[in-house]
C-alpha cells in the first residue's frame, strides 16, 4: 500500500473526469485525489504544496511553474430566455450596448473594452452574478464552460462572437516528476506505451530461430563402401 497521492487542483467550468479514468487504468498504485478550487487560488494551492497540477484559466502568474495551454473555449453570453438577446443565435458585444452586464470580481476574460452597460454592483463570484441574472438584474459573460456548469431552466445562452475568449491550460509547481509526466502525458492523449511516458513497455525480445542440426561428416572410406554395388 503506498502512501503517495497526487492531488490535481482544477477550476470551475473544468471537468477532469476522463483524465481521472485513464489516471486510474495506468497508475492503479497512486491514488489521484482532486481539489476543487476558485479560479484564483490554484496558483497558490500549487506554490504553497497542496497540489501537485492543477487546471488554471489563463492568465496566471507564470513564476516559478510549468504551464502548458491547453485549449480555448467560446464566450457566451447568459439571458433570461424571455429576453430579446435569446432570440437570435449569436451575438455580437455592440448587441449589448444597451444591456446592463455583471462583471464579477473572479472573472476570468481579459477585456479591453468590456460590452454593454456596467450593472449596479460587481458580485464576488460567478454563481451570485448567475443569481441575479435570474432575477433579471442584467446579464452576464463568461466561458461556455461556466454557463454549463451554472445551468438554470429559465437561463439560456449565446455565443458572443467577438468577444475574447477564456484559455484552459495545465499548471505545476517545480521540477517536472514521473508522476507529473505520466499526467501529462495522459492530458495529451499519448498512449500507455508512448516513449516519453514513464514505464513504456519494452519490445517484445524475438525469438532466436532453433539452430540447425549439422550432418556429421563421414569418412571418404566408410562412403566408398556404402556406395560398392552388390
Amino acid at each position: 500500500m503506498t502512501d503517495r497521492v497526487f492531488r490535481l487542483a482544477y477550476v470551475p467550468g473544468v471537468t477532469p473526469a476522463k483524465w481521472v479514468g485513464i489516471w486510474t487504468e495506468r497508475v492503479p498504485d497512486v491514488p489521484l485525489e482532486l481539489v476543487p478550487a476558485a479560479a484564483d487560488e490554484v496558483v497558490e494551492l500549487l506554490r504553497s504544496g497542496r497540489a501537485d497540477a492543477g487546471f488554471v484559466r489563463l492568465p496566471v502568474d507564470r513564476e516559478g511553474l510549468s504551464v502548458i495551454p491547453l485549449y480555448v473555449e467560446t464566450t457566451v453570453v447568459f439571458v433570461p430566455k424571455d429576453h430579446d438577446v435569446a432570440k437570435a443565435d449569436e451575438v455580437t458585444a455592440s448587441d449589448l450596448a444597451g444591456e446592463e452586464v455583471f462583471h464579477p470580481l473572479d472573472e476570468t476574460i481579459e477585456w479591453e473594452t468590456r460590452p454593454g452597460q456596467p450593472a449596479f454592483q460587481r458580485p464576488a463570484t460567478t454563481a451570485e452574478a448567475v443569481e441575479l441574472v435570474v432575477s433579471g438584474a442584467g446579464l452576464l459573460v463568461v466561458p461556455q464552460s461556466l454557463a454549463r456548469l451554472h445551468h438554470r431552466k429559465d437561463l439560456t445562452y449565446r455565443t458572443v462572437t467577438d468577444a475574447p475568449q477564456s484559455q484552459v491550460a495545465l499548471a505545476w509547481p517545480g521540477e517536472t516528476t514521473d508522476l507529473m509526466e505520466d499526467f501529462i502525458g495522459i492530458v495529451r492523449g499519448r498512449t500507455a506505451n508512448s516513449s516519453r511516458g514513464r514505464t513504456p513497455t519494452p519490445p517484445a525480445k524475438a525469438k532466436k530461430p532453433a539452430p540447425k542440426k549439422q550432418r556429421r561428416a563421414v569418412p571418404e572410406s566408410r562412403e566408398k563402401k556404402r556406395r560398392r554395388p552388390r
